[in-house]
């Protein structure tokens, strides 16, 4: 099914693992031009191998010169832009707030919160030569809920729906929609780590820590990498074209985090 994609130019940060992986593989299964970045030289190798149609640059997103430098080459050879999804992302420290110390804050918002705005920052000129386009940022439940042993992962989360409600307003004359996607408890190893962090701080086994985390979702299961990618395909296409400003939880309705 034609679902309007096709040909559209589209940016995936983090594009070679993970949630950003299948985000990846959505644009290409629909027929988008995909450039994606990551900082992982191996991820990166296998995205190639898996999808050679695909652009690559090996980009920190918390890093200006990358960046800058990353959208200047797609601007020289595209001319323009139809996507970008902010998906970059790390789970920060576990610990109490008095035992996070600064340099761990300091890294989680670099690259949660201020990845988002350098990229968008050097993409709105290249979606406006296009004439209008949609921005997708990567929050989580954990930017609408309170999540004890994560400040500074949930204070970034809470700043990107801030963000994103501001682009929307600020960006919707040029015809730029901006929506946030609410990730919930994803199924996949990066997951397991936070769970085994979890289990850690509060001197419990991995299968209950993993219990006591589904208790307080209305499905009781996790959502996977495939149902995010689904809402994204979904807001950026002609179907999802009157949705601006929205955070949109895709969670199973997770009641609490704690």
């Amino acid at each position: 099914m034609d679902i309007g994609l096709n040909g559209k130019r589209v940016v995936v940060t983090a594009g070679a693992q993970g949630i950003g992986l299948a985000i990846t593989e959505a644009f290409v299964a629909a027929g988008a031009e995909v450039h994606i970045c990551d900082v992982n030289d191996d991820f990166l190798a296998a995205a190639k191998s898996r999808f050679p149609g695909v652009s690559q640059s090996r980009t920190d997103v918390s890093n200006e010169a990358e960046v800058d430098a990353m959208f200047a080459a797609l601007g020289a050879r595209w001319g323009g832009l139809d996507v970008l999804v902010n998906n970059a992302g790390i789970a920060g420290p576990t610990a109490p707030v008095e035992d996070t110390d600064l340099a761990q804050w300091s890294q989680t918002i670099a690259v949660n919160l201020t990845g988002p705005f350098l990229c968008t920052r050097r993409a709105v000129p290249l979606l406006k030569a296009a004439g209008g386009g949609a921005i997708v940022n990567l929050s989580s439940v954990a930017g609408r809920l309170g999540f004890p042993l994560r400040t500074p992962y949930s204070a970034s989360k809470f700043g990107v729906i801030g963000l994103t409600e501001t682009w929307a307003m600020e960006l919707g004359p040029s015809h730029i929609r901006v929506n946030a996607i609410l990730p919930g408890i994803v199924a996949g190893d990066r997951q397991e780590r936070v769970i085994a962090a979890k289990a850690a701080s509060y001197g419990i086994d991995h299968e209950e820590m993993r219990q006591r985390l589904l208790s307080k979702v209305s499905l009781r299961s996790m959502v996977t990498a495939q149902d995010i990618a689904n809402q994204i395909i979904f807001i950026c296409s002609p179907a999802g074209a009157a949705i601006t400003g929205q955070s949109l939880s895709v969670c199973g309705n997770v009641e609490h985090l704690g």
